[in-house]
């Protein structure tokens, strides 16, 4: 096989993928590359671009569902979103700049098959909740086509969610159809600076708890504040505890008094209006607070409040700077650099006390001697590795990107 497939249909990539299996040739597959230096350096001897499968295929605003070719990007999905005055619901990330790589360029493909979602994920759910239907080709060439236009139960296995996540290792996604949500009238951004983490996380799971409707809820500890653009949030040079408000005006004001009232013992709040607010959740998107250094990047997920306990366990082996999202359900984490990223021992803390890992940003050379992702639980292996063999039983898919053996 030559070293770079351009596909243009899902006839011609399911060909060359049937072509890849039948001689075991392990292939890395890859579109906007904005995500490609996360997980382990695949082994591949030719590479699958699906940037050329583009188009918006389906878009009934009424409905509020969109269909799309997976090589689309993200801003042009969203650019035409913008003009009916809707949005995507998972805000998804752009890690292209956290990466060096420019941003605009991931794809809506990419954003399902890995399940990024970014803030908003808190109060809307992931990026795999909002898919209602997929088009996508095998390990062995075959043509797959799962779900419809509207979100429906399912008997048996959702493909799917199934496909959302596994990073291109079991079959490459084509066509993904979606829901989209109206963009809201307005946004306010409420904040508390000078928290300890604890405290901080204390408050997001409190304004979780109310009926007041949040629908991003973030502590960043000192330093990361201090590399804010958004001057309003990095003015003060403190630690921030930042909420996100979106509703009509009258309904922002009168939810805001009443979070004023709520979390009076804790600090004066802070409100940030609709336009440098949307600068400050835009920049949390390309995690700008997490750029300009090349040491290792952590994504932890844990239980909210169990957020600075882990962060805190985290500290007493390495330095540490961090950013709480999800209410302190998923954390940030920059470590200085070392052989192994920090790997044992903040796999020995998740072990401890719950979650999961993924190491975001590394060399390399780390990324190939570590485990990248979360280590497997025995269970969950078999059942990885049945579907693994179901889907690409020649494994010539991402080979090795997740996980060293598959």
């Amino acid at each position: 096989m030559s070293s770079l497939y351009r596909p243009a249909a899902d006839w011609e990539l399911a060909g060359i993928i049937a072509d890849a299996s039948a001689g075991r040739v392990p292939v890395e597959i890859i579109a906007g590359g904005t995500k490609r230096e996360i997980g382990r350096p695949v082994e591949a001897a030719a590479q699958i671009s699906v940037r050329g499968m583009i188009g918006v295929m389906l878009y009934e605003p009424n409905e509020l569902v969109m269909g799309v070719r997976a090589g689309t990007t993200v801003a042009e999905v969203e650019g035409l979103l913008a003009k009916s005055g809707q949005m995507l619901p998972f805000e998804p990330l752009d890690l292209g700049p956290l990466l060096g790589r420019e941003a605009g360029q991931g794809t809506i493909g990419a954003v399902f098959a890995t399940n990024f979602s970014g803030a908003r994920r808190v109060y809307s759910g992931a990026a795999r909740d909002h898919l209602l239907g997929v088009r996508a080709i095998t390990g062995h060439g075959e043509q797959i086509r799962a779900g419809g236009r509207v979100m429906k139960n399912v008997t048996g296995y959702d493909v799917g969610r199934g496909l959302a996540g596994s990073w291109g290792t079991l079959a490459v996604m084509t066509e993904v159809t979606f829901k989209v949500v109206p963009q809201p009238e307005a946004t306010a951004t409420l904040a508390l600076f000078g928290l300890p983490d604890e405290i901080g996380v204390e408050v997001l799971c409190k304004a979780m708890g109310t009926p007041y409707e949040i629908t991003g809820a973030l502590h960043l500890q000192q330093v990361p504040t201090t590399r804010l653009w958004q001057s309003q949030i990095r003015g003060p040079g403190k630690s921030a505890t930042v909420m996100r408000l979106e509703a009509p005006a009258t309904s922002i004001a009168y939810r805001t008094e009443k979070l004023r009232q709520l979390f009076k013992a804790y600090g004066e709040l802070t409100v940030i209006d609709t336009a440098p607010s949307l600068e400050f959740w835009q920049e949390m998107r390309t995690l700008t607070v997490m750029q300009g250094s090349t040491n290792p990047l952590w994504r932890i997920s844990t239980p909210p409040k169990r957020g600075p306990e882990v962060v805190a366990a985290i500290a007493r082996y390495m330095a540490v700077e961090a950013v709480y999202d999800w209410s302190g359900g998923l954390i940030w984490l920059e470590v200085p650099a070392s052989a192994d990223a920090g790997a044992t021992d903040i796999r020995r803390v998740i072990a401890l006390h719950g979650g999961h890992a993924t190491l975001i940003r590394a060399t390399a050379a780390v990324r190939g001697a570590v485990e990248v992702f979360q280590p497997l639980d025995p269970g969950v292996d078999r059942l990885t590795r049945g579907l693994k063999q179901a889907f690409d039983p020649a494994g010539v898919l991402n080979r090795g990107r997740m996980y060293a053996s598959m």
